[in-house]
C-alpha cells in the first residue's frame, strides 16, 4: 500500500509499505478521506513535539472496515468509521481518571507504534473506532476528531461566571477555531469575534455567525473588541494559534476575570507578560 512520509523537514514521499497485519483486537480500515490538521504541519517543518521524522503523516481520518480481527464484537465488516487517534495505557493515573488524553504513555498515529493515517489502509484498536451515522459524509467524518477538540475546549469554560450576554473571541480561526464558533453559537454566544492573518478563513468565520472577523496583521482585535464589548473584554477567548504575540493580545481582550482556553500547539517559547492576565 501507499504512505505519505515525511522524509525530512519539508520533504515528503509515497513510500510503499505492507499492509497492516490485523491483530485479534483490531480494525483495519480502507481509508476514505483524511484532514490535514495543524499538527500535521508541524510535522512537515520538523518541528512537532513527539512525532520525529521519519513518520506517516495523519490522524484525521474516515473510512470502511475490510477486516476484523477475531475479537472484534462492536464494529462489522463494512462500517463507515472515524477512529480516536490516541490510545491510554490503561493503568496510569491520567488513564484512571478519565484524562486518556493526558496519558503519559498514549498511542497516536505517526509515531513508530501507529502509522498515520496518509496510507491506503489504516489499522486501528476497536476501542478507538467509532460508527459513522448514515447521513455523515467521509469528508464529514474525518471532521470529527477536530470537531471532538473544539466541543473539549468549550467543555473547559465555567459557564457560571459568565452573564448572559456570553461574549466570545476565537484567536485562529483555522479547522479548530472555526469549529469552537460553531459550537459557540450553538451555545447561544451573543457576541462572537474572530481573527485570522487569511482572508478566506475570515469569511468563513463570518458565514459561521461571528459578528466581526479582524486581520491581526493590519488590524488591532484587541481595541476594536475592546470597543464592541464597551471597554470591558470578551467572557472568554480561545487562542486556536501559535503567533509569538498571542497570549498577550488574548489577554488584553478578555475581560478581569475572565477565561482564556489555550488549544493552540507552540512548538516555540513565547514571551507572555503576566501582568495583562491580572
Amino acid at each position: 500500500m501507499r504512505v505519505a512520509t515525511i522524509t525530512k523537514p519539508f520533504t515528503v514521499e509515497i513510500q510503499e509499505q505492507d499492509i497492516p497485519k490485523v491483530g485479534p483486537g483490531d480494525v483495519l480500515i480502507k481509508v476514505k478521506c483524511c484532514g490535514i490538521c495543524g499538527s500535521d504541519l508541524h510535522l512537515f517543518k520538523g518541528t512537532h513535539a513527539f512525532r520525529k521524522l521519519p513518520a506517516v503523516l495523519g490522524h484525521e481520518v474516515s473510512g470502511e472496515v475490510v477486516k476484523i480481527g477475531e475479537n472484534v464484537g462492536r464494529i462489522k465488516l463494512g462500517d463507515r468509521v472515524t477512529v480516536e487517534p490516541q490510545v491510554g495505557c490503561g493503568a496510569c493515573y491520567f488513564c484512571r481518571n478519565d484524562m486518556t488524553n493526558l496519558c503519559l504513555n498514549k498511542k497516536v498515529p505517526g509515531t513508530p507504534t501507529w502509522l498515520g493515517t496518509f496510507a491506503d489502509y489504516f489499522l486501528a484498536p476497536e476501542q478507538a473506532v467509532y460508527k459513522l451515522s448514515d447521513f455523515v459524509s467521509y469528508d464529514s467524518g474525518a471532521l470529527v476528531e477536530p470537531l471532538a477538540v473544539a466541543v473539549h475546549a468549550m467543555n473547559r469554560i465555567d459557564e457560571s461566571k459568565i452573564a448572559d450576554s456570553k461574549t466570545i473571541a476565537v484567536l485562529g480561526c483555522g479547522t479548530i477555531g472555526l469549529l469552537v464558533l460553531a459550537i459557540a453559537k450553538q451555545k447561544g454566544y451573543g457576541q462572537l469575534f474572530g481573527t485570522d492573518t487569511a482572508p478566506f478563513n475570515r469569511k468563513l468565520a463570518l458565514d459561521m455567525g461571528a459578528n466581526a472577523a479582524y486581520d491581526p496583521l493590519n488590524e488591532s482585535p484587541s481595541e476594536e473588541i475592546n470597543t464592541a464589548t464597551g471597554e470591558k473584554g470578551v467572557d472568554v477567548c480561545i487562542v486556536a494559534a501559535g503567533a509569538s504575540n498571542i497570549i498577550d493580545q488574548a489577554s488584553s481582550l478578555t475581560k478581569k476575570g475572565g477565561q482564556i482556553i489555550l488549544v493552540s500547539m507552540m512548538t516555540k517559547p513565547i514571551p507572555v507578560y503576566t501582568y495583562g492576565l491580572v
